[in-house]
């Protein structure tokens, strides 16, 4: 069993993490820390992938106003989508580094 204390280190871990992340991941569906790790993902300016293996995420009912904003890039299909999607942005920027 982990204690409240136990949470609030672990809490913190991933709150750096996110912060010295070059950009974040989020799996639908996805839980309670996950939306934290959104949100904080998004104040500090961070790109956002929202992947869905459905199109639950474009359902009006259930879909957060968060998914919309422009920092978020929702991917639909499956996890090698997903992951072609990342690296071929991460290549853009290299280059555009370079």
């Amino acid at each position: 069993m982990t204690s409240l204390a136990e949470l609030g280190v672990l809490g913190q871990k991933e709150k750096t993490a996110v912060m010295e992340a070059d950009f974040v991941i989020v799996l639908l569906p996805a839980g309670k820390g996950s939306h934290v790790e959104l949100g904080i993902a998004l104040v500090q300016g961070k790109k956002v992938y929202l992947y869905s293996p459905t199109d639950e995420v474009n359902n009006l009912e259930t879909t957060s106003t968060f998914y919309q904003l422009v920092e978020v890039e929702i991917i639909i299909g499956t996890i090698k989508e997903l992951l072609r999607k990342v690296i071929d942005d991460h290549k853009q920027v290299q280059a555009m580094d370079d």
